[in-house]
């Protein structure tokens, strides 16, 4: 399984990172590590301008990731649109590789984008009895909130619900009045 460093999850200097390994970054020119790394765009669920959207893909291009998170991604139908122009300008930019974090299963039209969905994002105590409706196999999951002791028992319950990439965290994101991850370096699994 592919490993997704969230924000608010960045692996500590004892992990060894590997090609399976991307860091997501909150803001262009924070580069802490030279890995590889995908540029987080804030989607606030479809509200934000796309001329908004579009001046944070031209900031990202500009650092030199190799690609985008769309964090906080709609996952009806009604946001299929903008999200598709989002990742077509994108591509046009060099910016092949996207991630999509609705963090919910999406309407099935984001299928077409070609782009890697997380399908779950959420609390261990949440991931446990969550049914996996609306997934696929090589869907993302990022579970947080996992006891420490449980963290190998949770990286094996998304390889069995056939997590593709994704992971599994002690961390819990400390969330802004706006509903952003935010917060420091904790140690993953």
């Amino acid at each position: 399984m592919k490993t997704l460093f969230p924000a608010y999850a960045h692996p500590g200097p004892e992990l060894e990172l590997d090609a399976d390994t991307w860091i997501v970054r909150d803001n262009p020119g924070d580069r802490s590590t030279l890995h590889q790394s995908l540029g987080r765009i804030d989607l606030d669920w479809g509200s934000r301008s796309l001329a908004d959207v579009l001046t944070d893909v031209d900031a990202w291009r500009a650092d030199g990731v190799e690609g985008l998170f769309l964090d906080r991604a709609p996952a009806g139908s009604g946001g299929v649109g903008p999200v598709a122009l989002t990742v077509r300008l994108a591509a046009r930019r060099g910016l092949h590789r996207v991630v999509l974090n609705p963090g919910v299963p999406t309407h099935p039209l984001y299928r077409e984008l070609g782009v890697r969905i997380c399908t779950f994002e959420g609390p261990w105590s949440a991931y446990q009895s969550w049914d996996g409706d609306g997934t696929r196999p090589g869907d993302g999951h990022i579970v947080h909130g996992v006891p420490s002791a449980l963290l190998t028992a949770a990286r094996r319950l998304m390889g069995r619900r056939g997590a593709g990439f994704g992971l599994a965290t002690d961390a819990s994101p400390d969330l802004s009045p706006a509903g952003a991850p935010g917060g420091g370096a904790h140690s993953a699994d």
